[in-house]
């Protein structure tokens, strides 16, 4: 009867040890490297890919099954009269044994084993874990509501357990106890928040995007490259739902050095690369393992009309984690200076009302004097997205925009000119 007992206990201890060098070996393999042995076709890593996506409902199953089958021995070796004895001092040397043992053959071994040998061990029991997941689910998510209910302070939505909350919760620490820079505890903080961030929140929106249509020539789009400072512009057909393609400046300035009547004689849709179109509500850090993998830089974004909402780059991203990148002769521009009586440099994001009591002149037009900015101005007047050496004329003043700042290139400021002619309102290209 007692070899039975033993064979149950013993059983229920390497099924507790199991679990926990599971959960050592999920923490310690790394997502990206069973990401692409599910690409070379690897039907365990696709499993795990899809439990290390959300780990944590397998991760707090795989507590929850420990504590059970520890538990389950310890019934199991009382109920069979193993440890317990008529001394208390004896009970007491006994349970202090079994706790050793259980440290070590539970503990620090089974995790031991999960931390040198993640990646393969994930891989051999990817079914097992996956159905701890699944199965046990629903009851943890039980327990760490009431968990979290009858606990002080607010609590963790997938339970403490979850590294990503436990990294969360360490970095918080370390930055009130100054053991890191508030700015060094800010990008780490966006590296997590990127798993929560879509694509439409960091894109740039397609009200900002240059295009160049399909029908110019390779010489036009070169012009608008260097005008506009982009290196890589969006290629469009009818309008700008209609993304053909990717012209980049590189395989302009190549084609046109080798061939040099092809400037005037070949069009941009000759020369163009394939899209990669991607959903705005696409999460950020996923994209960005895509767009690596894939190794493009720019992802056209759809909206769920299957609309072009916009283009993100990989530098979009990365400015997402350690914020806006600029240079150290970038200075913010006063709203306005007056270079003489006939002259002014303004910024771009002036308000509309204030730049014109700056020139002292009236809009005419009901669209004009809905547009918030001078840049908006001119957007409405050039229909399209202003770019350094646009220019429109307003009532006697030529309004050209001056080299863009930042990566993104935006224009920063406007220089206002009083002309003597022209005071009809065309736009000059």
């Amino acid at each position: 009867m007692n070899l039975i007992v033993i064979s149950q206990v013993v059983l229920a201890l390497t099924f507790a040890g199991i679990s926990a060098m599971l959960r050592a070996a999920i923490d310690s393999s790394s997502l990206t490297a069973i990401q692409e042995k599910a690409d070379d076709g690897n039907k365990s890593a696709h499993r795990m890919v899809q439990v290390m996506t959300n780990p944590a409902p397998a991760l707090n199953a795989l507590i929850f099954w420990q504590l059970a089958f520890t538990v389950l021995a310890t019934i199991l070796a009382i109920s069979g009269d193993l440890v317990l004895t008529n001394s208390p001092w004896n009970n007491f040397a006994i349970g202090m044994a079994l706790t050793g043992i259980g440290f070590v053959f539970i503990g620090v071994a089974p995790a031991t084993l999960g931390k040198q040998h993640g990646e393969s061990i994930v891989l051999l029991f990817s079914r097992l874990i996956k159905i701890i997941g699944q199965l046990f689910a629903p009851l943890t998510t039980l327990l760490i509501l009431i968990g979290n209910a009858v606990t002080p302070g607010k609590g963790f939505k997938q339970g403490p357990f979850a590294s990503a909350d436990h990294l969360r919760d360490l970095l918080d620490r370390a930055e009130a106890d100054q053991v890191i820079e508030d700015d060094e505890a800010q990008m780490l903080h966006s590296v997590f928040d990127l798993g929560e961030t879509h694509v439409r929140e960091v894109m740039v929106p397609r009200t900002e995007v240059v295009w160049i249509e399909s029908d110019k020539t390779l010489r036009q789009a070169i012009s608008l490259a260097l005008r506009s400072g982009f290196s890589r512009i969006p290629v469009i057909g009818e309008d700008s739902d209609d993304v053909k393609g990717i012209v980049y400046l590189k395989d302009l300035i190549k084609r046109v050095f080798e061939h040099r009547e092809s400037e005037n004689t070949e069009l941009v849709s000759s020369l163009m690369r394939e899209p990669y179109f991607v959903p705005d509500s696409k999460l950020v850090d996923e994209l960005m393992k895509e767009m690596q993998a894939a190794r493009v830089h720019l992802a056209v974004a759809v909206d769920e009309y299957g609309g072009t909402a916009g283009i993100i780059t990989i530098e979009d991203i990365l400015e997402e984690i350690v914020g806006e990148i600029s240079d150290e002769y970038d200075r913010e521009a006063p709203e306005v200076v007056e270079i003489d009586s006939d002259t002014y440099r303004v910024s771009s994001r002036m308000n509309i009302e204030d730049f014109c009591a700056v020139i002292d002149v009236n809009l005419d037009s009901e669209d004009e004097e809905s547009v918030d900015t001078v840049m908006g101005l001119m957007s409405l007047r050039l229909e399209r997205v202003v770019i350094p050496g646009s220019a429109i004329v307003v009532s006697g003043w030529r309004l050209t925009a001056e080299s863009g700042v930042g990566r993104r290139n935006r224009v920063a400021t406007v220089l206002a000119e009083r002309i003597v002619e022209t005071p009809d309102l065309e736009a000059d290209e």
